[in-house]
């Protein structure tokens, strides 16, 4: 169920037996997508590193996964519809390179690598956190700088909002990140959520 205002997010149970274990945004990806394709979602996955770990809280010990301190929460799984082909992801999707020219992130989690690009988000309440904007680029490392600590935002050159769906048009193929591991190009990008799609533990 998604998270509400004032409830708690998740609960104590281990990481069933046999269950999948991730050490990264892009291998939790890879896991869900398979589980996706093959019918079998809501998966378990255990998450030891990556930034969903980091914004669910994840010590990275493994034996914890399987004690009593371990942490299932549910996890929404955003769907990029891009030129036509979708890929969904965990984490985050970047559209060009944070703060330069037209770059777009969209993030699950808070954390991309050391930036803080999503404050604001939340991996268990249905929406996603989209950033847009452009940077002069003498803006543009103070901003860098601000990221480490989500304080870059609000910023007049920044537009962010918080949704459920989201469409960017661009005029030619722009790179498009997705989870820190698969790299693409596209020109159209629509993106949706699947909320509660899958269980973490950490």
């Amino acid at each position: 169920m998604t998270i509400k205002k004032n409830c708690d997010y998740g609960k104590a149970a281990a990481l069933p037996p046999g269950s999948p274990i991730a050490s990264s945004d892009a291998e939790l990806q890879s896991i869900v997508c398979a589980a996706r394709s093959e019918h079998r979602l809501p998966v378990t996955v255990g998450l030891l590193a990556g930034d969903l770990c980091r914004t669910l809280g994840g010590s990275g010990d493994a034996a914890r996964l399987l004690g009593p301190q371990a942490l299932t929460v549910p996890v929404d799984l955003p769907i990029a519809l891009i030129d036509g082909t979708e890929y969904p992801f965990v984490a985050h999707l970047l559209v060009g390179r944070p703060f330069a020219n037209d770059f777009a992130v969209v993030m699950n989690a808070q954390w991309l690598g050391a930036l803080d690009l999503g404050p604001r988000s939340h991996p268990g309440d249905g929406l996603i956190d989209v950033t847009t904007g452009t940077l002069p680029w003498t803006q543009r490392r103070l901003a860098q700088r601000r990221a480490h600590s989500g304080s870059h935002l609000p910023h007049p050159s920044l537009v962010h909002r918080r949704t459920s769906h989201e469409r960017f048009i661009f005029s030619s193929p722009v790179s498009v990140q997705i989870d820190s591991g698969l790299r693409l190009r596209g020109e159209v990008i629509e993106i949706r959520v699947e909320p509660d799609a899958f269980f973490v533990v950490v």
